[in-house]
């Protein structure tokens, strides 16, 4: 499939959208991740994917993780080093898509993949596999993002049915992890101006 117009350029898209001086959503970490870091081995080193302007990563370092970090938009990543510097949290950014990324190999005791949903079919099995790799022995994923229900709701993520999940779809990606949870719900929810709204939710924590 080819990548839609809304993502033919993601760096470009994505500094549009975070060009403004605000957090496009907001500053506290995403509520699912919130509830199930406690799966992460504690002080243990941590992948937050796609993080944008820092609201999980910068949070995930105050709880005392180590963290690695990447987003494809710099002007994201300046302001998340902005964030971490002002908030006093030590996390290691890098400025890179999803294919540019190193992926050390069995190096994460956790990663944070939420709302990762600009990847299309294609892209988002690359990213999963490497996702699965990255993990060590007993290294957890804790995922969330919208199910095709969302597009009713039109309150966050893109409106393109073939980038949402469905739990089918992360079985199947998953199947070398064992799934500790995986359900879908629905929830309000408020992430700045980019998530606002009822929205329908999958959420996924999984072990290598």
């Amino acid at each position: 499939m080819s990548t839609p117009p809304a993502f033919a350029d993601a760096a470009e898209t994505w500094n549009r959208r975070y060009a403004g001086d605000d957090f496009l959503f907001g500053t506290e970490p995403n509520a699912w991740l919130r509830v199930q870091a406690g799966a992460f081995q504690p002080g243990g080193r941590v992948l937050s994917v796609a993080d944008g302007e820092g609201r999980n990563s910068v949070w995930l370092a105050q709880q005392g993780f180590q963290v690695d970090a990447f987003d494809v938009a710099d002007r994201a990543v300046a302001k998340a080093r902005a964030w971490a510097d002002r908030q006093g949290a030590a996390v290691n950014f890098s400025v890179a898509d999803v294919d540019g990324f190193s992926w050390p190999q069995a190096a994460y005791d956790g990663v944070a993949a939420i709302f990762v949903q600009f990847a299309d079919p294609a892209m988002r099995a690359r990213l999963f596999e490497r996702i699965v790799r990255s993990l060590k022995p007993g290294g957890v994923l804790v995922l969330q993002g919208y199910t095709p229900k969302q597009l009713e709701y039109r309150t966050g993520g893109p409106p393109i049915l073939s980038h949402l999940y469905t739990r089918d779809l992360l079985a199947s990606a998953f199947a070398a992890l064992s799934i500790v949870e995986l359900r879908e719900y629905e929830a309000e929810v408020r992430e700045g101006q980019g998530h606002s709204g009822p929205s329908a939710l999958i959420g996924l924590v999984a072990r290598r």
